[in-house]
């Protein structure tokens, strides 16, 4: 029951936001003209005028995201070719990851390392949690299958711990650099920054809904195990 009430409270916890965050996006999309040039176009120029020429710009449907190793500021159809208030923001977040890089800023380098070990860490977990009651069946040994059910458990939570980790990164690229230089240029139209502050916010705040899923992931393994 305990379990029960534990997933109900974690999947409004990743709801939430998530809904939060596509309401701002929604209501920031619109004029959809707001702007004169387009997320993609905007990104290309602020790039260019921070010295990162050799960043490139370019669609993608994996979601808005810098890529560090390609270098590669990527944003989706709708920010690249969009003219509204959340293209240009979304844009100028992944922007601010670009000038993370340039700037050797390190929370971005530890992520850039860790990520590349979750997807991998997190199928061994998956796959300790699948044979610890067949271990402790085989070997009649309750302490071996524990320390495989522990592995498997910590394994799957590396992925919760290097989506907090992001978070300072995320929110530094908000407003460590993309806002404080749309501030500067006054790149904005006037009073667009408290919306503009609020997609920072939501670009942000993906990173805690991912951390949360990976955590639900977690307690459904326990309930699986506990039956």
């Amino acid at each position: 029951m305990h379990i029960i009430i534990l997933i109900v409270g974690m999947l409004a916890l990743i709801i939430g936001p998530n809904l939060w965050v596509k309401a701002v996006i929604a209501r920031h999309s619109h004029p959809a003209n707001r702007y004169s040039e387009s997320g993609g176009r905007f990104a290309r120029q602020l790039l260019d005028h921070l010295g990162l020429k050799h960043v490139a710009t370019e669609i993608t449907d994996a979601g808005d995201h810098y890529d560090p190793l390609a270098k590669v500021v990527r944003l989706s159809e709708a920010n690249f070719n969009g003219h509204s208030l959340t293209a240009i923001t979304i844009a100028t977040h992944e922007v601010g990851h670009a000038i993370q890089d340039a700037r050797g800023f390190k929370p971005l380098k530890w992520r850039t390392r860790l990520v590349k070990w979750v997807g991998p860490v997190e199928k061994i977990g998956a796959g300790l949690l699948m044979i610890a009651p067949f271990t402790v069946a085989l070997t009649r040994a309750p302490i071996i299958g524990l320390i495989t059910l522990i592995g498997g458990f910590l394994t799957l939570g590396s992925g919760a711990a290097v989506h907090f980790l992001t978070l300072p990164t995320e929110f530094d690229a908000s407003f460590g650099r993309a806002l404080p230089l749309l501030s500067s240029k006054k790149l904005l139209h006037p009073g667009d920054e408290p919306g503009a502050r609020r997609l920072l916010t939501a670009a942000a705040l993906t990173y805690v809904s991912a951390s949360l899923s990976s955590l639900l992931n977690i307690a459904r393994w326990w309930a699986i195990l506990r039956r």
